[in-house]
């Protein structure tokens, strides 16, 4: 088969590879697209090695048709058209993924379209439902509004009812959230969202992406017994916590990894994908909450997509369609 292979950060070739088999458990996917997440971009340079035990190639979510599945699997059978959550490997024409880990197509989406939700859905649900206890009438604050994961949590949270602040750098980025339901839209560029988001009450939870810059401000943020849920580090790895401002508020800092989650067990990643189908897809169904395209390439071209990502002028989520 074919795969993407990183001879470095800035050369990445579409090249033979071995083929992949559906081990006991596991499901071999035809792939139609994969999202492309910054996960990736850190892999490719050799900063974020894979878990233990998965490919090295990179590609953490994809859509297409089930080629065969492997023992000991249940409920899905060759054709059923999927998409996967994976620790790796989906920058490929095939790919093996235990069966916990694949979801059906939501209805009324693409099948190359679904690349885009997998880990978008599972990192949004997983953190802001499942971690923070997100619910009806509460503020959230989504840093990177106009990124894959900040469009999809803004519409997850409108259809929980609850009100969204997110802050972005440009107009468009803004003008997109507010299309998808944000109310409160701050350009940090310009605006103090401490301020911002104070004045409408403190926000109940924090979805986070900076890490370290954000931290102290992030607090200021919160509301009483609000709670800030970290899942990147654009802005740093080591912040000083006040930590009686904090008690203060009641609050607490979440810090949470979909990938190196275990398959199986109390939130691990097949508990995750289950919430997933059972919670948020009947809302992809009913439209309220759609994958949000900001570009497609070609596989061989992904290259191009990791420059596109890496430079922050795209908004939502970027894809790479696999012609097989």
């Amino acid at each position: 088969m074919f795969a993407i292979v990183a001879e470095s950060s800035d050369r990445l070739s579409w090249q033979p590879v071995p083929d992949v088999a559906p081990a006991a458990g596991e499901i071999l996917i035809k792939v139609a697209a994969a999202g492309v997440n910054r996960a990736d971009l850190l892999q490719a340079a050799g900063k974020y090695p894979p878990p233990p035990g998965a490919s090295d190639i990179i590609g953490l979510e994809v859509s297409g048709t089930i080629e065969a599945v492997g023992d000991h699997v249940a409920h899905w059978s060759p054709g059923q058209q999927v998409c996967a959550l994976l620790a790796g490997g989906g920058y490929a024409e095939y790919v093996a993924v235990p069966a916990g880990q694949v979801m059906p197509v939501p209805d009324g989406v693409e099948l190359a379209h679904a690349a885009a939700l997998p880990e978008v859905a599972c990192t949004v649900w997983s953190n802001l439902v499942m971690t923070a206890g997100l619910r009806a009438s509460q503020l959230l604050l989504v840093h990177g509004g106009a990124s894959g994961i900040g469009t999809h949590a803004i519409q997850v949270a409108r259809a929980l009812n609850c009100r969204v602040a997110v802050t972005a750098g440009s107009r468009n980025k803004l003008d997109l959230c507010a299309e998808l339901g944000a109310e409160i839209t701050i350009d940090y560029r310009n605006e103090d969202f401490v301020d911002v988001v104070r004045s409408a009450g403190g926000a109940d939870v924090i979805l986070d992406i900076m890490g370290a810059l954000y931290l102290d401000r992030n607090v200021d943020a919160l509301a009483d017994d609000g709670r800030m849920v970290i899942i990147g580090m654009q802005g740093g790895a080591k912040a000083e916590l006040n930590i009686a401002k904090l008690l203060g508020k009641r609050g607490g800092i979440f810090a949470t990894a979909l990938r190196a989650r275990p398959v199986e067990g109390p939130g691990g990643k097949s508990d995750i994908v289950a919430r997933v189908v059972d919670d948020v897809w009947p809302m992809v169904a009913d439209g309220l909450v759609r994958p949000v395209i900001g570009a497609e390439f070609p596989i061989a071209e992904a290259q191009a997509a990791h420059e596109l990502l890496s430079s922050g002028d795209v908004s939502g989520k970027v894809l790479l369609r696999v012609d097989v």
